[in-house]
């Protein structure tokens, strides 16, 4: 294939099983998804030394094999899905193909790097907190969260039960729409059409210097489109609030998910990681379930403000791609950042479209979210006002 450093296992093709609607096209996929005959490593050799090859496909890449694509081969990721860079310690980090010397962002990394490549036509990858939307808009790719449990997460390897997802990036909008209509059969959102924007304060802010420009006309470009708009503050608190709320729901939920394996194997995990799931198993339950009421309180609050003609534009990250190798004080600066922008839907388990936009340092993108299940709209939404 190519020399992005994408792929754990490129040797890997897996015919269409039918003719469908994705005929002739190629994807990639994440290396956390069951592919029949396949070990997954999700990111860490230890991983792939203490578990056994695949029996089936994820339901998610068998609807996809039905509908006439063809699967590619397999991608690099995070270690454990619990990074946003996509600096892999043991397999190295995959080229930004739109900015090289940068990160492709994470933990989706490879499947960035192969879709903005050209490798692929499409990249499956999972999201739990931002893992397709912050690859995509650093590779200057369209990026799609769904709506949270709409798209099975059966045959992948979890992260956070209550945040994961299935989603796709691709350079083209309209075959992020023909995937959708493969993998969304079943969402059935209001067809009402979407005729106003709400921009929150609080989003906008944490936008970098040099992205404010490009970001600004998308969005004008968009005011002028829609017609209706309303700037708003969604918090009382900030958005820093939320991000706390979704760092300890999901740290709890990666520790249930893989803390007997950590204490039984012991793995090697690169800088950042390791930290991250000592975090993850000091947060208590009475921690957790005061999270999960926070939760449940943003997720009343996003519903009311977002109803069914109504989208919500945020920037999909902060700026554009940082060097690789940075200083992980660095790194988590950044992070922390980002997390304010991804949590918001993350926490209401609202779809989310990231748009790709050049600015002067690079892509950056603009993100819609919907109401839930409004997904197949948002999509229809997005190829209407971004065809490329």
């Amino acid at each position: 294939m190519s020399t992005t450093n994408a792929y754990v296992n490129p040797s890997i093709c897996v015919q269409p099983t039918s003719t469908g609607p994705l005929d002739s096209l190629k994807f990639a996929v994440k290396d956390v998804f069951d592919i029949r005959g396949v070990t997954s490593s999700a990111g860490n050799p230890d991983w792939l030394r203490t578990h056994k090859p695949s029996t089936s496909h994820a339901p998610s890449i068998e609807r996809l094999l039905q509908a006439g694509a063809t699967l590619a081969g397999t991608t690099h990721t995070d270690e454990l899905m619990y990074s946003l860079n996509g600096e892999n310690a043991h397999y190295g980090t995959p080229l930004n193909p739109k900015k090289p010397g940068h990160i492709p962002g994470g933990s989706s990394s490879g499947s960035a790097s192969a879709a903005a490549a050209g490798d692929v036509h499409f990249a499956v990858g999972t999201d739990t907190g931002g893992s397709v939307r912050i690859p995509a808009a650093y590779c200057g790719l369209y990026g799609f969260r769904p709506t949270h449990d709409v798209i099975s997460i059966d045959g992948v390897i979890p992260l956070a039960k209550s945040f994961d997802t299935v989603g796709w990036m691709a350079q083209e909008i309209q075959t992020m729409v023909q995937v959708g209509e493969v993998l969304l059969q079943a969402n059935d959102g209001a067809t009402e059409p979407f005729t106003s924007i709400l921009i929150p304060n609080e989003a906008w802010a944490l936008i970098e210097e040099d992205s404010i420009e490009a970001l600004q006309g998308a969005l004008e470009t968009l005011k002028r489109n829609i017609g209706r708009s309303e700037t708003l503050s969604i918090t009382k608190d900030g958005l820093n609030e939320w991000r706390e709320t979704f760092r300890i729901a999901q740290a709890f939920e990666a520790w249930q998910a893989h803390g007997e394996w950590i204490t039984n194997t012991n793995p090697a995990f690169g800088p950042g990681i390791a930290e991250r799931f000592n975090m993850a198993a000091s947060i208590s339950e009475e921690h957790y379930q005061k999270a999960l009421q926070e939760q449940a309180t943003i997720i009343e609050h996003m519903a009311t403000i977002l109803p069914a003609h109504t989208l919500m534009v945020i920037p999909t990250v902060p700026g554009s791609a940082h060097l690789v190798n940075l200083a992980e004080e660095q790194i988590e600066q950044r992070r922390t950042r980002t997390l304010q922008l991804s949590c918001i839907a993350g926490l209401a388990g609202l779809p989310q479209l990231t748009i790709p936009i050049d600015s002067e340092n690079g892509p950056i993108g603009l993100s819609l979210i919907a109401g839930v299940n409004q997904d197949l709209k948002l999509l229809s939404f997005g190829q209407r006002f971004f065809q490329t």
